[in-house]
């Protein structure tokens, strides 16, 4: 089965968050709108398309995680003033630095996560350790991005990869997920503090010789070090990069473990609650949770399923 990395998520907005979106969004334009549309916008790796009747439609990785942003700003929270003050583009509008590319012949520590756009399953990070001697042994696995193997190929790779490459990796359930979410512990600031568990602990028990440390890029490096502020341990010195799956062996194979212990713990999830439980955040998850409801009660949602996602909404328990 081959996972899609593109969701869709529509949501209805009023006349002043609309207002709001043209603002946050204007330098982030498509030359071209589609009929019927104010704008249509791309943010990192979402597409946000405004429509004049208020329909606001999210296409991407983080459209659940985008659109939720704008649901809670509709209701009138002021999250938007955060990402304003953590977002160096909305500051100063500096133009863009060159993307960088990294050597081929490196040490590298990197990380990756998954489980964030998911309705159902925990949230996965992974530091990894590749050096130079690696490498050969990675590319003749032809080691890649998770999202581009299907699930059957990652079952097959990422035990052969463990055996050979140190990790660390940070699981968290979905419980202590709906524990922690609130308006000052948003989706970005869990990913960042977890990332930087998965980091820390992977450096701090090992003697390793490294030339870099990458992070698959989810927010910009002064909004992820903000989110930091108060924590003691911290790795810095990184480089954060775009789709660093495909540019840095070591975090393509955090991808490729985090997505392996993702789809294990999908599993025995399955096997605990004697039901198929899908990943993403479409509205076949509503399906699955009605009948997990129907079966174990309602609160059956607070241990396996991201209750800040619109689908509890659209569930209506």
């Amino acid at each position: 089965m081959i996972v899609s990395s593109n969701k869709t998520k529509v949501i209805k907005v009023d006349d002043e968050t609309k207002a709001k979106m043209q603002e946050f969004y204007q330098d982030k334009f498509r030359e071209k709108t589609p009929p019927y549309a104010i704008f249509q916008a791309v943010d990192g790796d979402t597409v946000i398309t405004l429509y004049e009747s208020g329909k606001a439609m999210f296409q991407g990785m983080s459209a659940d995680i985008d659109a939720s942003m704008w649901e809670e700003i509709k209701k009138g929270s002021n999250i938007l003033e955060e990402f304003k003050e953590l977002d160096d583009n909305y500051e100063s509008k500096q133009e863009e630095k060159q993307e960088e590319s990294l050597p081929l012949d490196i040490n590298a520590i990197g990380s990756d996560e998954v489980g964030t756009g998911d309705y159902f399953g925990p949230i996965v990070v992974t530091a990894s350790y590749v050096n130079r001697e690696n490498i050969p042994f990675l590319v003749d696995l032809n080691v890649k991005d998770s999202k581009k193997l299907s699930d059957e190929q990652i079952l097959k790779i990422v035990p052969k990869i463990i055996k050979v490459i140190p990790y660390k990796t940070i699981i968290l359930s979905n419980r202590e997920y709906n524990e922690k979410y609130s308006s000052n512990m948003n989706m970005n600031k869990i990913k960042a503090i977890l990332h930087n568990r998965a980091l820390y602990s992977l450096i701090n028990e090992n003697n390793f010789e490294y030339d870099y440390v990458v992070v698959d890029q989810f927010e910009s490096e002064k909004a992820y070090f903000k989110h930091l502020e108060s924590i003691e341990n911290k790795v810095e010195n990184i480089t954060f990069m775009t789709k660093a799956e495909d540019k840095c062996l070591a975090v393509a194979c955090s991808s490729l473990i985090s997505r392996y212990i993702f789809i294990k713990e999908i599993d025995k999830m399955g096997q605990k609650y004697g039901m198929f439980i899908p990943k993403g955040a479409n509205y076949y998850v509503e399906d699955v949770a009605l009948k997990l409801i129907e079966k174990h009660g309602k609160n059956i949602l607070y241990d396996i399923a991201k209750l800040n996602f619109s689908n509890t909404k659209r569930i209506g328990k």
